[in-house]
């Protein structure tokens, strides 16, 4: 909903330019009358019937961010949308996968969903005050960014802010509860706050989570790519559960090492009851990976119209070179029978024998690899099956800038603007590039805004 209160729906179009280039682009806002799944249903199909009125089978993918109105398998938007286009299969926006794991994690785990709400308490603490952000911007000169629900890369700043500058931080607070001049209130959030600092419990899951982290921010960072496609998503996801494996792997050398470096520092932790045992913290600890593999696992398995993926996975020609991969193909078939299934095959073994192929990286460079040595002809049906696997889009990112963009355009002192004029000024801030690239844009602009009527100023001179 934009400022003055109207549904509106981004359209994104993904293909393959002239160029052999992948493009994402904004097309516009729509306007609907609800946010029912018949209104937005209908919406997508008058629009499409423009865009691709004589071949319905050039839809072959519908991405979405997984709400029950889009995602319904009978009566949501996707499921509307296929009974018209049938090869529009339908894909849960991986990205928010990604952040539905780590709620997942991190919310049914009672200490880890008091860890991330004491996190949270750092920043609400110094945003309350200016006179508490002073002290902070004097001691540790950093900011302490605040913890949202549904952009998981703000808990990841929020969890290394903290460990990184966690002495100072137990500065900062001690600095408020001695220096007499911070209200009662004050004093004794922030003699807990230093307390929770030095908690071995607090520093334990500190630790944990600064090691799972990153792997968390990397993936989330590939996936917002415009030019990724299935092939390297399958190959990230991948990583991405050997990395947390190995986390999982080396729990107890990390509780060892926690405990010990707290001991032999002799910090105030060591003279309180631990709440919990060494044992403890390896099985919460190992709990919280295994939550993570495990709906990772189940999340990120490819369905079967993207079972195709596996075909053109790199680091599997050696292995498909002896041995075909017969159900991904019968997958891949049943998924777009538009596919010669015989001449696929054939294609894809030559395809595993070479060792040239085995460099490419994704279904992308194997791709432009086939258009710089004009071999399209000869590899057509993996061609075919490459720009179904380009062009199917596997995150909702652009969608999510192009809301972003919404915010910035249509603002609280410019809410009455028409729907053409937003989707104008949408186009020009969103694909300005497409825009400096026209030759004589400008020139060509201001011939038309003086040619539309007479005008006291001369904008064209003879």
């Amino acid at each position: 909903m934009d400022i003055a209160t109207k549904n509106q729906l981004v359209l994104v179009l993904r293909y393959i330019d002239d160029k052999n280039n992948v493009q994402e682009r904004f097309f516009e806002f729509i306007a609907l009358r609800s946010a029912s799944s018949e209104s937005i249903a209908t919406a997508l199909k008058d629009r499409l019937a423009v865009i691709i009125p004589l071949d319905q089978h050039k839809l072959i993918c519908q991405a979405y961010d997984g709400a029950s109105v889009m995602r319904g398998a009978t009566a949501g938007v996707q499921k509307k949308m296929q009974d018209v286009y049938p090869n529009a299969h339908y894909i849960h926006c991986y990205a928010h996968q990604l952040n539905l794991i780590m709620q997942q994690a991190t919310s049914h785990i009672s200490n880890v969903r008091i860890f991330f709400s004491n996190l949270s308490g750092f920043a609400s603490f110094f945003s309350k005050s200016p006179k508490r952000t002073a002290v902070l911007d004097k001691v540790v000169a950093h900011r302490l960014p605040t913890s949202s629900n549904v952009r998981w890369n703000f808990h990841s700043r929020a969890v290394n802010t903290v460990f990184e500058h966690r002495e100072d931080l137990i500065q900062c607070f001690e600095s408020i509860r001695d220096s007499g001049d911070f209200d009662p209130n004050a004093v004794r959030e922030a003699e807990g706050f230093a307390m929770l600092l030095e908690n071995q419990q607090f520093q334990f899951f500190l630790q944990l989570f600064h090691n799972i982290m990153p792997h968390v921010d990397l993936l989330y960072a590939q996936l917002q790519k415009k030019n990724i496609d299935s092939v390297h998503i399958n190959q990230c996801t991948q990583q991405f559960q050997q990395n947390i494996q190995k986390i999982r792997d080396s729990l107890h050398s990390m509780v060892e090492q926690s405990i010990g470096s707290e001991e032999s520092s002799g910090s105030r932790t060591t003279k309180r009851r631990r709440a919990l045992s060494p044992q403890d913290h390896v099985q919460i600890a190992a709990e919280v990976c295994d939550t993570i593999l495990g709906h990772a696992k189940e999340r990120f398995s490819f369905t079967d119209h993207l079972v195709s993926a596996t075909l053109l996975q790199g680091d599997r020609y050696a292995q498909y070179s002896t041995a075909f991969p017969e159900d991904a193909l019968r997958s891949t078939l049943k998924a777009y029978p538009m596919l010669n299934g015989s001449k696929l095959k054939t294609e894809l073994s030559l395809i595993y024998s070479k060792d040239e192929f085995r460099a490419c990286c994704g279904a992308v460079d194997l791709f432009q690899l086939f258009m710089e040595n004009n071999v399209a002809e000869v590899f057509s049906e993996t061609v075919t099956l490459l720009k179904i696997l380009i062009t199917t889009p596997m995150t909702t990112a652009e969608a999510e800038r192009c809301f972003s963009t919404l915010k910035r355009i249509k603002t609280f002192l410019r809410n009455t603007m028409t729907q053409d004029r937003l989707n104008a000024l949408a186009m020009l801030s969103m694909e300005k590039r497409l825009v400096t690239e026209m030759t004589d844009f400008n020139q060509k602009v201001i011939e038309k805004f003086a040619g539309l009527k007479e005008r006291r100023a001369k904008f064209m001179f003879k």
